[in-house]
């Protein structure tokens, strides 16, 4: 193979962000070592891969068919990889099957089968695997009976969206009639998919890699918000840090049996949730995911090259022989197979957000993908790679002060043990007039606030007073512009840390308590020795 083709993520947007660049220049990298001419197709001037000395030839167009036929016609490459530019480039892969273009990698009949909703179910049943009930609507009627079916809440979006774009939780048939009318249109051409929503469960991303043969666990990544946040939105911890290793490698097992049914060359992201100890396949995506450069930092090696070479037909065997090695003699890491098992280290994902710069937004998490960007923390516990990663992100978590809480319903019996936490660390915990009187019938000493509606001096007074130091406030589900919009626009306007989750609440105790424990110190590690 003397010439290849690399189509890039096109213009930097919320859900294609710039971690599918690092995916694409990897691959040119890993590519020219092998003295193979390099041609990349990308359009965005903000970009390495757009850099005029990374690939080769560089075409500067967007990526759509007419224009990959074109720079086809003009180059003659001997192949082109689609896998690293995320989701746009893969949506190609059956057009250019079918005039006869030699795609690299993952077949396009594999790819195929994990975007079609009916034929990835069947797949993942043949397989024996546990998914949550879902069903594809094309008409308002249809989706109002495959709900009711399913039962509430549900998980409802468009076909082929990008970062969960018009995703939404739904609690009931009100809210999902209200959704039907005014965020989508449903049709035969453009059907919504309904799945059943695993309520208080956690969601796990594994990047794996294989050749065809042989398959490795990249890394588990146990998000730290729950499920139901995008994936892109959550915080992620490598390892998982409240997983039992039992679970952990149930996840591993699956993801190897997923990746081999789909003909797996080069990279795949798998999404699962956990839920009473049993595990449930939410998605894959065979491509390289937007946490590929947080994994490979983690792991100490770069997948995206690795899946580059696999695509011209190295194996894994050749190329990582000292990780096949580590797992015939039981010495990997539960979490990773190219980790060695005495590697005692927590890598952290948080997510930067640009809420700042659109000041109607609810700065809430959701199954739409808001963020922009990444940063990573890493220490010798959870608690500690947490609180680094907060920082990074340009939050720093009080260690002591005033923390207010207020969460749906739904979430109130959670709340118990994290109260009590921010209380044994010397915190003072105020509460509006409904989770206050819960905290009080469980015999916790919490103050009373207001709510905006309720007079003054409220909780946003409290916030604009710089009197509260840390916000957990949870949405009730449904969309309003009610106390709770006013709450967490005030928290982002006056930079006070907050969470939209009661899991990234216990994380932010953890956080706290992990740093005080350690004398307010932090060690700081180079990449290159972890």
């Amino acid at each position: 193979m003397k010439k290849v083709l690399i189509l890039g993520s096109g213009p930097n947007r919320i859900g294609q962000g710039i971690e599918f660049d690092y995916a694409c220049v990897h691959a040119v990298f890993a590519l020219k070592e092998q003295g193979i001419r390099t041609i990349m197709l990308n359009c965005n001037p903000e970009t390495v891969s757009t850099d005029y000395d990374t690939a080769d030839a560089l075409y500067f167009e967007p990526i759509v068919l007419e224009n990959v036929l074109e720079v086809i016609r003009r180059e003659k490459p001997d192949g082109v990889f689609l896998q690293f530019g995320g989701q746009t480039p893969l949506k190609l892969s059956l057009p250019l099957k079918n005039l006869g273009i030699n795609i690299l990698g993952t077949p396009p009949e594999s790819i195929d089968m994990a975007e079609d909703r009916e034929l990835f179910r069947n797949l993942i049943s043949s397989l024996g695997i546990k998914q949550p009930p879902s069903g594809t609507a094309r008409t308002k009627e249809e989706a109002l009976k495959i709900a009711q079916e399913i039962g509430y809440p549900v998980l409802v979006r468009p076909s082929y969206v990008l970062g969960g774009r018009a995703m939404r939780i739904v609690y009931d048939e009100e809210e999902l009639l209200k959704y039907l009318e005014e965020a989508v249109s449903v049709s035969y051409e453009r059907p919504i998919l309904i799945d059943k929503y695993l309520s208080d469960s956690v969601e796990v991303d594994v990047d794996a890699i294989g050749d065809g043969e042989d398959y490795l666990i990249g890394a588990v990544m146990e998000h730290i918000e729950e499920a139901g946040v995008h994936s892109g939105d959550s915080a992620a911890s490598i390892p998982p840090y409240t997983l039992s290793k039992d679970v952990v490698e149930e996840i591993k097992r699956q993801s190897k049996l997923i990746a081999k049914a789909l003909k797996v060359k080069g990279l795949v992201n798998l999404q699962f949730a956990v839920k009473d100890g049993e595990v449930y396949v939410l998605e894959v995506n065979p491509r390289a995911s937007r946490t590929v450069p947080f994994v490979s930092k983690t792991i100490g090696y770069p997948l995206a090259k690795l899946s580059a070479l696999i695509g011209i037909g190295k194996r894994l065997r050749d190329l990582v022989p000292e990780v096949f090695e580590r797992l015939s003699q039981g010495k990997a890491h539960f979490a990773s197979d190219f980790m060695p098992a005495d590697k005692h280290i927590y890598s952290v994902k948080e997510v930067v957000f640009p809420w700042n710069r659109f000041p109607e937004e609810d700065p809430v998490l959701g199954p739409e993908m808001k963020s922009t960007g990444e940063v990573m923390g890493i220490a010798e516990d959870f608690g500690l790679a947490y609180y680094k990663a907060q920082l990074a992100a340009g939050s720093r978590l009080p260690l002591k002060g005033r923390v207010f809480i207020s969460v749906a319903d739904r979430d109130k019996p959670k709340i118990v043990d994290l109260v009590k936490g921010f209380l044994e660390l010397g915190f003072e915990v105020y509460a509006t007039s409904g989770t206050y009187r819960f905290l009080k019938e469980s015999s916790l000493d919490v103050k009373h606030v207001l709510k905006v509606s309720e007079g003054r001096p409220n909780v946003v007074d409290m916030i604009k007073n710089q009197e509260i130091d840390l916000i957990i406030n949870t949405p009730t589900g449904r969309k309003e512009r009610g106390d709770a919009y006013h709450i967490r626009r005030s928290a982002v306007q006056y930079r006070v840390p907050y969470t939209t989750t009661v899991r990234g609440g216990y994380a932010m105790l953890l956080a706290i308590r992990s740093y005080l424990n350690n004398g307010g110190r932090l060690k700081v590690y180079a990449l290159q020795d972890l």
